[in-house]
């Protein structure tokens, strides 16, 4: 009976801490970071404040795990270069079907978690925390474009001069948020055809061409 107390109990708690994500991402997106109270967000929780303190303490605290788990797509701790997308993306033997596999899991990230990031990016201007937590989010999208580089090149020839380092920084400025925001959001861009311009873009600026292939004259007849 204990043991199902605690289950119950446990059941209770996520669930809790889940409703208070979903009220924070609600509020952050539609009000601004800013704006948004701790009472708001316990208000829109339809909890305690208290209760809403002592699970994450800091309104910073709830937008970093609200950050992580919009990313991820779950609340598992599996980091990103464990994720089943990026172990496929590294293990396809075609570099241009890798660069589509990589491009498609920023689109699903994104379309899931770009406003929330376009929050951050806008509060980062005026609020150090947030600037931080930016940055932080920049650099590890640096890290994980460079371990996506890094299997590309045992794969095939990078165009002339395009170091691992160098694919990484165009991967990251080609699959920002900001440009998925500015297409997708301001512009009208369906996902996919956001998707269809990053693959195509990637490919052309990060291999090498291709040799055209000849036909020999026998062939031709």
């Amino acid at each position: 009976m204990a043991a199902k107390n605690t289950g119950v109990r446990a059941a209770r708690t996520t669930a809790n801490r889940a409703k208070m994500l979903a009220a924070a991402r609600e509020l952050f997106t539609t009000r601004g970071y800013t704006p948004t109270t701790m009472q708001a967000i316990a208000d829109e929780a339809g909890m305690a404040v208290q209760t809403l303190y002592f699970t994450f303490a800091t309104k910073r605290a709830i937008l970093s795990e609200l950050l992580d788990v919009e990313i991820a797509g779950d609340t598992e701790p599996i980091a990103t270069m464990d994720r089943p997308w990026f172990t496929a993306a590294v293990a396809a033997p075609d570099p241009v079907e890798q660069i589509r596999r990589q491009v498609a899991a920023a689109a699903t990230i994104y379309a899931r978690v770009g406003p929330l990031l376009e929050v951050i990016r806008s509060a980062a201007a005026t609020d150090p925390e947030l600037a931080e937590l930016w940055q932080t989010n920049i650099a590890q999208r640096h890290i994980v474009q460079l371990r996506l580089a890094e299997a590309l090149t045992t794969k095939t020839s990078l165009r002339a001069g395009i170091t691992a380092a160098r694919a990484a920084d165009i991967a990251l400025a080609t699959l920002a948020p900001e440009t998925y925001h500015l297409l997708v959001h301001e512009r009208g861009w369906t996902g996919a055809e956001w998707e269809s311009w990053a693959t195509d873009a990637l490919t052309l600026h990060l291999l090498a061409p291709r040799p055209l292939e000849t036909s020999t004259p026998e062939e031709t007849r």
